[in-house]
């Protein structure tokens, strides 16, 4: 899947120029968490966020540290910490470190970057130019759709060809131990496992499968120390 088939379209920005009372008034009417910046050449500077607007001193919520700690504290990253918590303009407030994706990426490189970068959201560029934004919400908005989805109906052969094709393409999963049944879309899987956390992920692997209706856990755990085969509990899942 790629960044396009995720994201929002449209962005919604300021004016490196404006007053923050202009941009938070933008963001509350548009109902976002945050604001793309450009500046008069249009082209993107910052990215203003309700994270940076948490440290304000109209709040009084602005960091407090002891004395003795600013005396060790360089003036210009004091000055800078100031200018951040007390700014009247967008330029004054905004993160300037932003960073954006192509919307033809995967969006596997959307979610790595968010992940590393610890943001929420990244501009979507084509060409050099902003065309829309990817975030922590489109992708759940994205999720939900994939999960909603309708499956083609499966035949139990089928379902069970499908599963055994999953299991063969993980390199944890027993092979060679794990016997796959079928009835009515109803699953069961037979066999003995060595290590008990390999039971949530085989029977993961069977759910996921379109056209699964239950899965009927029969695996077995060899205990390591005995040898002993202990039986799961034999529930179906629905």
């Amino acid at each position: 899947m790629r960044v396009r088939d995720a994201m929002t379209h449209g962005i919604i920005g300021v004016r490196d120029t404006a007053s923050l009372a202009e941009a938070v008034e933008t963001m509350l009417r548009a109902g976002i968490s945050a604001l793309c910046v450009f500046d008069e050449r249009k082209a993107l500077v910052g990215i203003l966020s309700e994270g940076d607007l948490l440290r304000r001193g109209e709040l009084g919520t602005e960091k407090r540290r002891p004395r003795w700690l600013e005396s060790l504290l360089s003036g210009g990253r004091l000055a800078h910490a100031y200018a951040h918590e007390h700014g009247r303009t967008a330029a004054e407030v905004m993160t300037r470190e932003v960073v954006t994706i192509d919307e033809d990426a995967p969006l596997s490189e959307a979610v790595d970057a968010m992940i590393r970068r610890r943001v929420k959201r990244l501009p979507v560029v084509r060409g050099g130019s902003v065309i829309g934004v990817v975030s922590r919400s489109d992708l759940l908005k994205r999720l939900y759709v994939e999960l909603r989805r309708d499956a083609e109906p499966r035949s139990d052969v089928e379902i069970c060809a499908a599963i055994q094709a999953e299991i063969e393409s993980r390199g944890w999963a027993p092979r060679a131990s794990i016997r796959v049944s079928a009835k009515n879309g109803e699953v069961s899987l037979e066999g003995a496992i060595a290590d008990e956390r390999l039971r949530e992920g085989l029977r993961v692997i069977a759910e996921n499968i379109p056209g699964v209706k239950s899965v009927r856990d029969r695996l077995a755990w060899v205990e390591p120390n005995s040898g002993m085969l202990l039986s799961a509990e034999d529930e179906p899942r629905e």
